[in-house]
Order: C-alpha cells, then structure tokens, then sequence
C-alpha cells in the first residue's frame, strides 16, 4: 500500500516517517515551504531523511501565500519568537494560522493523482503547543472531508500514529526504529546551531533529558527544563 508522508524535517515527522517505514508502506515524500525562518535547513532535512528511508517519490511545494497571509512569527520576521512556555495553555506566536489544512489539501491531491491511500503526518495533540490543528478531532474531520471530496472511488485516509503520545515517548519510540535524530531539526529562530529557548527547542530537549539521552544536534545553549 502507497503512503504519501509529509516530513517537515522536524523531530515528529522523522519518527512517523520511520513507523510509516515499518510497517510496510510503500512512500512518497511531501514537503512544504511556506516562507518560515528555517526553511532552507528544514528543506535540507527533508531531502536527509528521504534518502535515509530510500524514498525515491518525492514532492517540493512552495507555498509562500502563507507568509504573505503573516499572523505569525515563523513567518513574520517583524514578530519575535515566543520563548519556552512548557506549562502554558494559550496558543503561541508561532501557530500558522490553519497551516496543516493547507498541507493536508495538497498531500490528498497528491495521493490521489498517485494511487496513495494513507496519509502521515506527525502531528503531536498532548505534549504539542496548543496549535488547534493539531489535535485529534481535527484529523478525524478532514477524513471525513476526504471522503466526501474525492472520488467515489478514492480510499484515502490520513494517519497520526504519534498524536496521544508525549514528546518523550516519540524520542523513545524512535531509538527503538534506530531514527537519525540528527537529520531532523525543531528551532524555531536559527539555522546553523539551534537557539535552545524557543518553545520548540526547549519541549525537544526536555524529552530527551527526560529519556535519559543526549540530543545529537548542536544547540547554542542547553538549559536544563526538567
């Protein structure tokens, strides 16, 4: 069976692209530009892990319309980039507003043009940032909008195999499917060394701190967040 897996170089999608990877899939690579501050090593990334996995069937897409809508600071470079906030419940600066139905829309366009029938994507509900899309009622609403949208004769359904688990157990479930959590990268500011404050650094490096392993890529600094 096809899978189209969208890998955003990110940490969660490297660990979805491994599970997709182990459980038989056959897949194609998606990956989005949208005018963020780290597309060019997110791109890199990408271009890593898809090697690593053999993915031959890939897809680049720019879809810079989402910077040019703004609304957020990964965006905007005018809008500065939230710092740690592990404990808060207010949805962050950094949210792209309904990102992942954009991302989503293409990956079923693609998947039907290529006989796909599953879709991954890595998103995280109980340990994530608060974004609405990424939780699991959002997901179980856009298959239902595949199902109506498609052809009668399309069968795609999309899959979130990391959405209830805590950022922890990703890292760990990872090292279990031997990922390069090298090749992945989750800053929100910084290109060459990650920042190591920013919301998505700090919840990367808490989860390994919590495993008891040492995060491979370079940082700036370290802070301690457990």
């Amino acid at each position: 069976m096809k899978a189209v897996i969208l890998i955003s170089g990110g940490m969660d999608s490297l660990v979805t692209t491994a599970i997709a990877a182990d459980e038989g899939f056959d897949l194609a690579a998606m990956h989005v530009n949208y005018g963020q501050r780290t597309s060019q090593k997110e791109l890199d990334c990408f271009r890593l892990v898809s090697a690593h996995y053999g993915i031959a069937e890939r897809l680049e897409i720019d879809a810079g319309y989402l910077a040019s809508i703004g609304g957020s600071s990964l965006t905007d470079p005018f809008m500065p980039v939230g710092g740690a906030d592990l404990q808060g419940s207010a949805i962050p600066t950094s949210y792209v507003p309904f990102r992942n139905a954009g991302f989503l829309s293409m990956a079923v366009s693609w998947a039907e043009v290529i006989g796909a029938e599953r879709i991954f994507i890595g998103a995280v509900e109980e340990d994530s940032s608060g974004y609405p899309d990424c939780r699991k009622a959002f997901y179980d609403a856009f298959n239902t909008v595949i199902e109506l949208g498609t052809k009668p004769d399309t069968s795609i359904r999309i899959e979130t195999p990391l959405i209830a688990m805590q950022k922890c157990d990703i890292v760990l479930r990872g090292m279990e499917l031997d990922v390069p959590f090298a090749y992945s990268w989750s800053c929100y500011k910084n290109e060459g060394k990650a920042c190591g404050l920013c919301d998505s650094c700090a919840r990367r490096l808490r989860a390994f701190e919590l495993t008891g392993l040492r995060d491979p890529i370079d940082y700036e600094v370290r802070p301690k967040y457990i």
